[in-house]
């Protein structure tokens, strides 16, 4: 038996309090993450400094987390994909791209309060006429602005943009690999601006004819040029 198997089995038989006396003796020797290095901290003062910020910090900390699950969970099991480089402030996160084209993927999470989920019957509250049995997920732009020579906000994102719309539905499964897919064309539009995409938008928790679990379905329903508008009442 090899040293390091040795000292497993050891540990095996340890009490959870004599495992994590070893875990914080060897954590003064290893990092978990390059950005330690980085920063030139430890990743529990890390998360102690986002867990301190909260309010939008939080939100947008659990954003990142969700683009970030999408590509381990999704993009690197696809099969035959790959992903192109972005440059500049886009308006999607993920251009993908197999031997058919290319596929622009915008990533939204679920929408919650302090971490918990709206439930279906109360999405509702974002907007008067969304259906009692969906979720709901807010489309639009971080950072706001004024589009030149219009009195508009830029934050709203517009048809043509991107192609597929993945909703982390974590907030309500916690599982960060659960995602819902639609096209963006077949978004809800902006009562007031035809061209736009309307900021709330239902999400089935299962899936449907306007929503699925697959990327692979979501790709196939884009390239088949289909057009609709996902139920919203």
């Amino acid at each position: 038996m090899s040293r390091a198997a040795q000292i497993q089995k050891l540990l095996s038989e340890c009490t959870p309090a004599q495992r994590e006396e070893v875990f914080r003796q060897l954590r003064l020797e290893f990092p978990i993450h390059p950005l330690e290095t980085q920063l030139h901290t430890k990743a529990e003062i890390i998360l102690e400094a986002i867990q301190r910020a909260g309010g939008l910090t939080l939100r947008m900390i659990t954003g990142v987390i969700a683009e970030a699950a999408f590509e381990v969970e999704v993009v690197e099991r696809l099969k035959g994909w790959k992903r192109i480089p972005r440059a500049g402030d886009l308006a999607y996160d993920f251009l993908l791209k197999d031997k058919k084209g290319e596929v622009r993927v915008q990533v939204k999470l679920q929408r919650s309060k302090a971490g918990i989920p709206w439930p279906a019957h109360l999405a509702r509250r974002a907007w008067r006429s969304l259906p009692t049995d969906m979720f709901v997920v807010e489309t639009q732009k971080t950072r706001a602005g004024k589009a030149r020579g219009s009195a508009g906000s830029t934050r709203p994102y517009r048809f043509g943009e991107f192609d597929v719309l993945a909703v982390s539905l974590y907030p309500a499964t916690k599982r960060w690999g659960s995602f819902m897919f639609t096209l963006a064309d077949w978004l809800v539009p902006d009562p007031k601006d035809a061209a736009q995409i309307f900021k709330y938008q239902p999400v089935a928790a299962k899936p449907n004819d306007d929503w699925t679990d697959r990327f692979q379905t979501a790709e196939t329903w884009f390239r088949s040029r289909i057009k609709k508008t996902i139920r919203s009442e």
